[in-house]
């Protein structure tokens, strides 16, 4: 996941040398008669699947730097992290504004984003949501691994 103005640019500038690697490739094919066909097919299909990688990555965060999404939907706390960093995105707040908005240092929160709150407690999460005003909605069940049983 792409989560500032400076992954972008490095995401963007990966997927233009995957594609002139692409380009290079072709160009080469003539050169590379001696080579098994079935390698030179792996080696395509390696560079393509890694170029369609980024260009979802790139699409998801102009996707979200639009602010085209209202709406985060999760379906474990585990996903928090992730939905927060989402909703700044999408919100186009900068690390370093959210920071400012938490009277923390920009590089906390780089910290955070770049592993996903791991180090954060629940209470800096709850702290985030608010700074980003974020609405929750939230339903609690327990699952098949309860040790309580229906009657």
């Amino acid at each position: 996941m792409i989560k500032n103005e400076r992954q972008y640019a490095v995401t963007k500038a990966q997927a233009e040398k995957f594609v002139r690697a692409l380009e290079r490739l072709k160009s080469r094919s003539a050169q590379r008669a001696g080579i098994n066909p079935l390698l030179l097919k792996a080696e395509e299909e390696a560079l393509r699947s890694q170029l369609a990688d980024l260009r979802s990555e790139i699409k998801a965060f102009e996707a979200l730097r639009s602010g085209g999404r209202a709406v985060l939907k999760l379906s474990s706390l585990d996903e928090l992290p992730r939905a927060l960093i989402q909703a700044r995105i999408s919100q186009g707040l900068s690390q370093k504004e959210l920071a400012l908005r938490l009277g923390l240092k920009e590089q906390q929160i780089q910290r955070y984003e770049a592993t996903d709150y791991a180090s954060a407690s629940l209470a800096r999460l709850i702290r985030v949501g608010r700074a980003l005003s974020l609405k929750m909605r939230a339903e609690a069940w327990t699952g098949p691994s309860s040790s309580r049983q229906r009657d």
